[in-house]
């Protein structure tokens, strides 16, 4: 997309403070953004390094004294030797840095899809798993054990785990919730510093705890505000189906106790028995609070759901008192106050997606900033880590996106969410 208000100037004539227009795709050169002021000499020389003949700037958004051109400006004479070699050691310190860029962004897009893949993976053994737990309740004993047991294997260790935002089309629909739940309850029970054995127990409660739906009528299976006392009576046999469930599966009573639990609150306003406080076990204070996040976040009705930074802040200010204190500090430390998945306005009000965090850093993630200078298979995805200067102003609803930022950054309709393990900061580049 090009500015009407833009002209032509030679490359040697290009000065500090002209507003230019790279009309490169972004791999292609070092700067993080293509349209920006040139703000000192380097930048002038790593410009001039493009082997470009031409470039385009913005009179109006370039500083005054930079648009009045001279007859010889420093473009046009001759550089010094000892000021020339300075200067190509500089391009091809800028060229390696671009390189180096270029091989940041395969890696992260290759992590992506790497989660991605282990995301579909465990979607398609919980479906299994789902299959065979009322006619082989032996079988999906052994397979959700399976599961679990993979999924604790990739997250245990000393290293810091990286939470990244899947794609809408990432595994088994039916099994996003129950796999969403339990990938995130496991990062929190490990955060928490629960023991191993606590740590089965939560995990195997969370990706059995809807396992009583699948015998309720489809209509009941998922709780809308619009139903009738009698509904919701029914939709809650949902918990004590899946303990049932879970006995004839053979599963502890610790598990058991865990999935009975999963929408009880401690100030014992849930349900089905109206627990309160530590009459709630620890696995069973953790699904209850995870179960809740998702469930707003992925609504069977999509315009009632929330955005991530939505579900959390909610749940913060609304319900903090319903759910275990203890937990809920460590959720927020653990997902950000801008989880993967919200749309934010950065502080030099650019859009942005968050889609990872660092849970040893919450508040620094990693985000694709759009840039319609950029295309979209293209786009920057910046660490904010290694850019302390250019932090998260604000979080925004989609719908209040213009139009084309909304299909550049895409965002999610279904929010899922997998992990990778002893990540270290990657930067995708720096504002210039």
């Amino acid at each position: 997309m090009k500015d009407s208000n833009t002209v032509f100037v030679d490359i040697a004539k290009l000065r500090v403070g002209m507003f230019v227009h790279l009309d490169l795709g972004w791999m292609s050169h070092p700067f993080p953004s293509s349209s920006f002021k040139i703000s000192s000499e380097r930048q002038l020389e790593t410009i001039r390094s493009l082997n470009l003949t031409q470039i385009r700037y913005s009179p109006e958004r370039s500083d005054p004294e930079a648009t009045t051109v001279p007859a010889h400006v420093a473009g046009d004479m001759p550089i010094p030797l000892e000021q020339g070699g300075s200067a190509a050691q500089q391009v091809l310190a800028d060229a390696a840095k671009a390189r180096e860029r270029r091989e940041q962004l395969a890696a992260q897009r290759q992590r992506f899809s790497r989660c991605e893949e282990k995301f579909s993976q465990a979607t398609q053994a919980c479906v299994q798993v789902m299959d065979c737990a009322t006619v082989q309740p032996e079988v999906a004993r052994v397979n959700s054990q399976a599961l679990v047991g993979e999924i604790l294997g990739q997250m245990m260790g000393d290293g810091e785990s990286m939470i990244h935002l899947l794609s809408d089309g990432s595994g088994e629909r039916a099994a996003m919730h129950p796999v969403n739940v339990t990938v995130i309850s496991l990062l929190l029970g490990k955060a928490m510093a629960l023991s191993e054995s606590q740590l089965q127990v939560l995990g195997m409660a969370a990706l059995l705890h809807d396992v009583g739906k699948a015998q309720l009528p489809e209509r009941v299976r998922w709780r809308e505000p619009t139903f009738t006392a009698m509904e919701d009576k029914i939709h809650q046999e949902h918990v004590a189906i899946g303990v049932a469930v879970a006995r004839r599966m053979g599963l502890s009573e610790s598990i058991q106790s865990a999935i009975s639990q999963h929408h009880e609150m401690v100030d014992g306003s849930g349900f089905p028995v109206g627990l309160k406080g530590d009459g709630m076990s620890a696995p069973g204070r953790i699904l209850a609070l995870v179960n809740r996040y998702d469930n707003l976040c992925n609504s069977v009705n999509p315009n009632l759901a929330l955005t991530p930074h939505e579900a959390l802040a909610q749940i913060f200010a609304q319900a903090k008192t319903r759910f275990d204190g203890a937990s809920l500090n460590a959720f927020v430390r653990l997902m950000g106050v801008y989880p993967p998945g919200s749309v934010v306005q950065l502080v030099d009000d650019r859009l942005a997606l968050v889609m990872s965090v660092n849970a040893a850093r919450p508040l620094r993630p990693q985000v694709i900033v759009y840039d319609p200078e950029i295309p979209k298979d293209e786009a920057l995805i910046l660490n904010l880590e290694e850019v302390p200067e250019c932090g998260i102003k604000r979080s925004l609803k989609p719908v209040h996106l213009p139009e084309v930022a909304m299909s550049y950054l895409s965002p999610r309709k279904r929010i899922s969410y997998y992990f990778e393990q002893s990540i270290q900061p990657q930067s995708a580049g720096t504002v210039p």
